[in-house]
């Protein structure tokens, strides 16, 4: 029996099965599709908090902007390279960067104030709203499809079927 941090005792098959399907998913693509889909539901939340207060006298929206998450995300994979088992870090952006425990953080920023001001102070636009979450949808869909058929082909392998 082995020690498990989250379930308590494990049998030493277990922790090898597990030890082994954590290096199945943690190369190639897996990692990065793992990253998205978390930084498009924080963004997802940043755009909604944005929504919820467009009435709210003095409120300045905040952003997550896609095209740094990318770039910062291309500077991480292009760091690891192809080591296996090497993790993927974020770092080197202002708005995303890996956590010590391998966490996606997001700090959104706020709107610069050279926005056009509405008479109540707030600087928001719902279009802009609007395109930003359908925008960030669409990004989260396709991640999510992703992912799906990555695990849906380790399914297949494990189960024997072609």
């Amino acid at each position: 029996m082995v020690q498990d941090s989250v379930r308590g005792w494990r049998t030493f098959e277990e922790t090898v099965m597990a030890g082994w399907f954590e290096s199945l998913t943690d190369r190639g693509m897996t990692p990065a599709l793992a990253a998205t889909m978390s930084y498009t539901q924080a963004r997802h939340r940043v755009i909604a908090e944005n929504v919820a207060n467009m009435t709210t006298p003095g409120y300045k929206a905040k952003r997550l902007e896609l095209a740094e998450f990318q770039h910062a995300l291309a500077d991480a994979l292009e760091r690891r390279g192809k080591k296996v088992g090497q993790p993927l870090v974020i770092e080197g952006s202002e708005q995303v960067r890996t956590r010590a425990d391998g966490t996606l953080e997001v700090t959104p920023q706020r709107e610069p104030a050279a926005n056009a001001l509405h008479h109540d102070g707030t600087n928001m636009s719902i279009e802009r709203e609007m395109a930003d979450l359908a925008a960030n949808a669409m990004v989260h869909e396709m991640t999510a499809s992703l992912l799906q058929g990555k695990y849906d082909g380790l399914r297949k392998a494990i189960r024997g079927r072609a």
